[in-house]
């Protein structure tokens, strides 16, 4: 049997939210926050510790800085129940990353200092350990500057070791939406974009034609639609899932919990409908506290939330 459900090789850091700044953000002002939050962040770091909260056993892979901003994200993924045996602390002038998100009614803005985020590279990853389990999950694509261009000789060798793999790109900074990424599709078992991502990525302005186009590059296509639920592309066969309702706080995070609910059954080997309720329901869990894991690490609360899901 494999050691791990899952492995993951991403980012690890800190987010801090800020709450009730005005709509707009003058310059030269000392603009006041209601209230603030600062929690585990970073997209692969999220999945992984909410797919541990779901009953998976996670390996992962990342890179900090020798600094404490570092090591609350490490404590905060262990305490999650995430393997971190294999999270490099580097000493140096580059520090851990960090991003600041401030969220306001209608919109938000997202700050990323990426520190240690750009210097992850092959010669860290242990690969003996992160095909020790049956699928591998990758996140932050254009983010993950160290990687990118060596993401493919990654996923050709997991593949070769017989790992289903998953991918969200997250979002570009560039804008640019390419740099390699249809080469890496090829070795990609279920690509997780939103709405927004998969457009640009595929410069289709309708969703039905950009899922279409992507189904002919990946065995299965799941799209995040927020208030619409999402839906799931294999081959010809299409299968939609509402939207869970619930007192909402943040969206912070709420993509990726859709990850993580939907990969722990994935790797279950349940029905489609089956996942996608389960990310659905997950994303949905997580905007019911601040930040991307806080949902999550009340357990009763978990329990109860998805005791009642099937």
């Amino acid at each position: 049997m494999p050691q791990f459900d899952v492995t993951i090789a991403g980012e690890l850091n800190l987010d801090l939210i800020l709450y009730g700044l005005p709509e707009d953000l003058p310059p030269e002002r000392e603009l006041l926050a209601r209230r603030m939050m600062l929690t585990l962040g970073s997209s692969s770091a999220i999945v992984a510790h909410n797919l541990a909260a779901l009953g998976c056993r996670v390996g992962f892979q990342s890179r900090i800085g020798d600094d404490e901003l570092g090591q609350m994200a490490v404590d905060r993924l262990a305490a999650g129940g995430v393997d971190v045996s294999k999270v490099l602390r580097r000493p140096g002038a580059t520090k851990t990353g960090l991003t600041v998100i401030l969220q306001r009614e209608k919109l938000r803005n997202i700050l990323t200092y990426p520190g240690t985020i750009f210097d992850l590279a092959m010669a860290d990853l242990d690969f003996e350990y992160l095909s020790s389990a049956g699928h591998f999950h990758f996140s932050s694509f254009y983010l993950q500057r160290g990687l990118t261009r060596h993401v493919g000789a990654l996923f050709r060798r997991l593949k070769a070791a017989e790992l289903t793999i998953s991918l969200d790109t997250n979002d570009d900074p560039e804008n640019r939406w390419h740099d390699g990424l249809l080469d890496v599709l090829h070795y990609v078992d279920v690509f997780l974009p939103n709405t927004r991502e998969i457009k640009l990525i595929t410069g289709a302005a309708d969703l039905d034609a950009a899922v279409a186009q992507m189904a002919e590059h990946v065995p299965l296509v799941v799209v995040k639609m927020g208030e619409d639920g999402a839906l799931a592309q294999r081959g010809k066969e299409r299968v939609q899932a509402a939207a869970i309702r619930v007192d909402f706080v943040d969206p912070v995070g709420a993509g990726d919990s859709f990850d993580a609910g939907f990969l722990s059954q994935y790797v279950r080997g349940a029905e489609l409908q089956h996942c996608l309720k389960w990310g659905n329901a997950a994303g949905a869990f997580s905007t019911t506290m601040p930040g991307g894991t806080e949902a999550f690490r009340d357990r009763e609360r978990l329990a109860a939330f998805f005791g009642n899901l099937d």
